[in-house]
């Protein structure tokens, strides 16, 4: 079992978006076909008389699953800069993704980083972040999560701004990555350093809420070549479940 086996065995939902009656300008439509530009999510258009204008359906074997308008897609995701989550100009009470970005979980992503691209990597650092958030709202649980170079917490004020309000509840943190940054003396996150694969090329945020209760999800990317990512993520408990006790064990 490695963490590329969980990847390789997310069995992908056929899921597809369909914008619907648009009004907007064309730009806003190749905003949206650009964020999903190369993944398995089909875009495409329709109007039907008499419906809501520039909505966006989530469609799943035919059926409709969820919806957002346009506009909202535009404020949560395509006008968004990640430059927001790394000087933590968006805070984490902030931070609420759309129903629908949400319902895109165990679809595999491949993406590109900076300066290959500009956006490709947003959603996944979108969810990242909600899943911070989840694990700071509930103020119990665990969370892992890894950054490649520990000393990232320090670097990014945002990142480092989050794991300061994590570290002031009741949620067992622990962040992986090459040594870099120690917790302060005072913090009760613990730090994981090494050089090996699962430290170097993963991007993953777990969190498992405390025995009993819901809210598990996890994501996890795979970097291939330099920036170039694979990702998903899920809220299938025990997948979540797997993919934790992995990194408790080997990490």
């Amino acid at each position: 079992m490695t963490l590329r086996s969980f990847l390789d065995g997310v069995e992908a939902p056929e899921r597809s978006l369909v914008l619907l009656n648009r009004s907007a300008p064309l730009p806003v439509k190749r905003l949206l076909e650009r964020l999903f530009e190369g993944q398995p999510v089909e875009i495409s258009e329709s109007t039907v008389p008499d419906g809501d204008e520039d909505l966006v359906l989530l469609v799943e074997d035919g059926t409709v699953i969820e919806s957002a308008t346009l506009e909202a897609f535009q404020n949560d995701i395509l006008l968004v800069n990640s430059d927001l989550f790394v000087t933590g100009a968006r805070g984490l009470e902030e931070i609420e993704p759309l129903p629908i970005l949400e319902r895109l979980d165990e679809i595999p992503f491949s993406m590109r980083g900076y300066p290959m691209s500009n956006g490709e990597k947003l959603l996944l650092i979108l969810i990242s972040r909600y899943i911070e958030r989840r694990a700071w709202v509930r103020g119990g649980g665990t969370l892992r999560a890894s950054f490649q170079s520990l000393s990232r917490i320090a670097d990014e004020i945002g990142t480092q701004q989050v794991y300061r309000r994590l570290d002031a509840t009741d949620v067992d943190v622990h962040v992986y990555g090459a040594p870099g940054w120690d917790p302060p003396p005072n913090s009760t996150i613990t730090a994981h350093a090494g050089y090996g694969p699962d430290f170097l090329d993963s991007w993953f945020v777990v969190y498992t809420p405390p025995e009993g209760g819901d809210g598990h999800v996890a994501l996890l990317a795979l970097e291939n070549d330099p920036n170039e990512w694979d990702g998903f993520w899920t809220y299938r408990p025990s997948l979540v479940a797997d993919v934790d006790a992995y990194i408790a064990r080997n990490l």
